[in-house]
């Protein structure tokens, strides 16, 4: 029998929006300050998901330091331009539509700051379908997927039993795996089956229309 959940907690890059050009383009801007030139956006698909601080240091081996002046350099550019280099996947607006109409709690949970977050959902418009966006803050703080999870529980005062988070990268599935609750990992974001697979999420689906069928 398949399991009802009542609240539902949505990452937001890869998984609402594909965030490729926006984030991509900011990451180039920010490795350009330090003289390092990326002609190629595809190479730095790796930075969607993640903590950017954790990507500078793993993939350029930042300091401490020159990876928080990066994330500066980043928001430079993503803040005025990058954030609306962004587009909803198709299928998405009728899903959370269906979705709020059951009276499903709907819950933004990213590691994207929360600031910049509440303005992608208000751009797109879909910013009404959820009750609470919770996201880091500028300083770096509340960013590892289960942090960001567990803030959102408890504010929202959420039961676990029925709540499921949704996203493409492993972090959302560690996150959820973190806080004990179930969550679903989608392919059509940046997260390859073999990465979501290897954290055992209890669902991956292909498309928003599998993702329908588990929610709905």
């Amino acid at each position: 029998m398949k399991k009802n959940y009542n609240t539902i907690l949505f990452d937001l890059d890869g998984t609402l929006t594909n965030p490729k050009v926006g984030i991509t383009k900011s990451i180039q801007y920010a490795l350009k300050y330090f003289g390092i030139f990326e002609s190629d956006l595809e190479n730095l698909n790796k930075f969607i998901g993640p903590p950017l601080k954790d990507s500078f240091k793993k993939y350029y081996n930042f300091s401490d330091v020159d990876a928080n002046n990066a994330v500066e350099k980043y928001r430079e550019y993503f803040s005025d331009k990058g954030i609306f280099e962004n587009k909803l996947y198709n299928g998405i607006v009728e899903l959370l539509n269906k979705l709020y109409n059951k009276d499903k709690n709907l819950i933004i949970a990213t590691s994207k700051p929360k600031i910049f977050a509440e303005r992608i959902l208000t751009y797109f418009n879909i910013d009404k379908y959820f009750t609470f966006v919770a996201g880091s803050n500028l300083d770096g703080t509340l960013s590892r997927k289960g942090e960001v999870i567990s803030h959102a529980l408890e504010v929202c005062k959420c039961e676990k039993d029925n709540v499921i988070m949704v996203g493409d990268r492993k972090y959302d599935i560690i996150g959820a795996k973190e806080i004990k609750i179930h969550s679903i990992g989608v392919l059509y974001g940046y997260g390859s089956y073999e990465e979501l697979k290897k954290e055992q999420p209890e669902y991956i689906v292909k498309d928003i229309n599998g993702l329908s069928q588990i929610l709905d």
